[in-house]
């Protein structure tokens, strides 16, 4: 879900300030502001809403686009210097967190204060990946399809390192949280741009409604399918699964 939100992210970013032509600033200015509402209502929510937690995740994905694209573009910072901030700016939120006394393992935060800190991180993650993600893409040369490859590998050893390794599930978790932006960046663009540029030809459109779809899909098998399996384990005195557990972290929080 996190990878189609994303990878929705980018197609839709740049469906509005490319295809649209509305600008990166302008267009940053709308998905910031997005942003702000659905986190607003997110804080304020009672109880754990799927479609509210993932409306979030993709207003800070396409915010991020924008954003991005404006630092590295628009700005002339570039990708590689555009990166090297974000990375900075992301060290920052985890010292400040880390010093907070808030816990960084997201299935065990429980305050508004940690939730905060928690989105702030995501914005600037998901802004951060669509540089590294352009940075590998053009900067390398090795193009959209090879870049999005090389991102899948890696979180293929992050997999294999939580399944086979002592490493830090916190650390583990917050590499592959990381690693899903430049994923859906690359992605994203291997679905929309032209034959030419290396891409899939769907265009910002096609692949935003088929990515829309998808993740909507899951939402809706997220808020009805699951609830109705997670009660059946329970009468069958099953232990619950993990989503029921992080969701009682704190009401309307949930770390998937």
């Amino acid at each position: 879900m996190k990878i189609a939100a994303t990878t929705l992210g980018e197609t839709g970013g740049d469906l509005v300030a490319q295809t649209l032509n509305v600008g990166y600033l302008a267009s940053s200015f709308l998905f910031v502001g997005l942003f702000i509402v659905s986190l607003i209502a997110q804080l304020r929510a009672k109880k754990f809403h799927p479609a509210l937690f993932w409306a979030v995740i993709v207003t800070t994905s396409t915010a991020g686009t924008t954003l991005s694209d404006f630092m590295n573009r628009t700005a002339g910072l570039g990708y590689a210097a555009g990166a090297m901030v974000l990375i900075t700016c992301l060290v920052i939120v985890f010292v400040v967190w880390r010093l907070s006394g808030q816990t960084l393992k997201v299935e065990q935060i429980n305050t508004v204060r940690g939730e905060l800190l928690y989105w702030i991180a995501t914005l600037i993650s998901n802004t951060l990946g669509t540089s590294t993600g352009d940075w590998l893409a053009h900067d390398t040369g090795i193009g959209f399809q090879t870049s999005t490859l090389v991102i899948t590998a890696a979180l293929l050893v992050i997999v294999a390192a939580h399944y086979f390794t002592p490493i830090s599930g916190t650390l583990l978790f917050w590499l592959a949280y990381v690693l899903t932006r430049p994923f859906g960046a690359n992605a994203g663009n291997t679905l929309s741009k032209t034959y030419a540029e290396g891409g899939l030809n769907l265009g910002t459109f096609g692949a935003s409604a088929v990515l829309a779809a998808v993740l909507v899909g899951l939402v809706v098998y997220q808020t009805v399918v699951e609830p109705k399996r997670s009660a059946r384990r329970l009468a069958d005195n099953e232990d619950p699964p993990a989503v029921d557990i992080r969701a009682e972290s704190r009401p309307g929080f949930e770390s998937r």
